[in-house]
């Protein structure tokens, strides 16, 4: 990352939950989705002020974190530790939960407001902060488990026609082989993928080796959640390319991983693994290891999502990403513009910080529970 030499007071910080409506449910092996709750995290000093998101769901599915596990971490520990300090580095302000075990996601989200803040007063574009370029980057798009094999045909059409550079489908046991089939046979030149949500076991190698025979780009976390061995024997064992996604939640993670051959490519989604430090750190690890990333997504709204979009210019990221346009999932973002996709890719912005006006009239409106804290504590309303 460029280096920083100004310290910033964090003068005021606010903790904001938020409820969005899907466009659409969402659907996967874990659960259907159609009302979000995520976090932002609002830091404000010099004159200035940083958005961070933690794009969570109500219940602990995709990972042990959930959004009220979120809002106690964030609200009663992180938050407080840093209001009225000063610092120089993100380093610096993630060190307020280096005790704490896990919850990457807060982390994520409070890193990313100071480094957006930060961004803002060097008056330079997230992407250069990160130490990423201004090229465009690939976009693929993710498809959750539809009521019927033609509707999800009907959905992959729309966005091939849309020019996304790679269709995913979600899968699960009873949804699989048939929709793969089906979408193979219909579309057979599209860079094609599928994701399983951690669905299957070592029991379902038959499947896998089916699998093998759709030309898929690569197969998304088919084992558990916090596996690696078994990953590293069902590479093995099958010719189609596996994918992590939940089971790298951090750097050590990372490099087991690879030292395990548990996976050739990664699915490198910021906020599951503490936020900007840690991705840089995997970045590299994954690039010396020769494995190719793709930035994934988690519903994030415009201030995630364009997080993600100034990390994934980073080098190591070569893969398309799912870093969807904004009305793919909102018909309100909480930036202007929102974020678009013209004909597959998407460009950073060039503005300061996010590159994006944050919608503070939505913001308000969206808002289901606020918090304040200042250098003397929090403020009771």
């Amino acid at each position: 990352m460029h280096p920083f030499s100004r310290e910033i007071e964090i003068e005021e910080v606010e903790l904001r939950r938020v409820g969005m409506r899907l466009v659409r449910p969402f659907e996967t092996s874990f659960g259907r989705f159609l009302e979000e709750e995520h976090l932002i995290v609002v830091l404000r000093g010099a004159g200035e002020v940083g958005y961070g998101e933690a794009p969570l769901h109500k219940a602990p599915l995709f990972s042990h974190e959930d959004t009220e596990t979120a809002w106690h971490v964030l609200g009663d520990i992180l938050l407080p530790r840093i209001a009225g300090k000063r610092f120089r580095r993100g380093e610096d302000v993630m060190e307020a939960g280096r005790a704490i075990r896990g919850h990457q996601t807060a982390k994520a989200a409070l890193g990313f407001a100071f480094h957006d803040l930060q961004a803002r007063l060097a008056g330079e574009p997230l992407w250069k902060h990160f130490g990423g370029s201004d090229r465009r980057i690939p976009v693929g798009v993710a498809l959750g488990v539809e009521p019927s094999i033609q509707a999800l045909l009907d959905q992959v059409e729309r966005f091939v026609e849309e020019g996304y550079k790679r269709v995913k489908i979600k899968i699960r046991p009873g949804w699989d082989l048939a929709p793969v089939s089906a979408v193979r046979e219909r579309f057979p030149g599209i860079q094609f993928t599928v994701d399983a949500n951690a669905a299957y076991t070592l029991k379902d190698l038959p499947l896998f080796k089916e699998l093998d025979r759709f030309d898929l780009g690569y197969i998304e976390q088919p084992l558990a959640w916090d596996d690696l061995l078994d990953h590293a024997r069902l590479q093995e064992e099958i010719a189609t390319p596996l994918c992590l996604d939940e089971s790298v939640d951090s750097p050590r993670a990372a490099r087991a991983a690879a030292e395990l051959k548990a996976c050739k490519v990664l699915n490198l989604k910021p906020t599951r693994v503490g936020g900007v430090e840690a991705t840089l750190e995997i970045h590299d690890i994954c690039r010396k290891a020769g494995i190719p990333m793709w930035c994934g997504g988690r519903l994030e709204t415009g201030i995630g999502r364009l997080h993600n979009v100034a990390l994934a210019t980073l080098p190591g990221f070569s893969l398309p990403g799912d870093l969807s346009a904004s009305s793919r999932y909102y018909e309100e973002d909480l930036v202007d513009p929102p974020v678009t996709v013209e004909d597959g890719w998407v460009r950073p912005p060039k503005e300061p910080g996010l590159g994006h006006r944050v919608r503070e009239d939505l913001l308000e409106r969206v808002t289901l529970e606020r918090r304040l804290f200042r250098a003397g504590g929090e403020v009771r309303s």
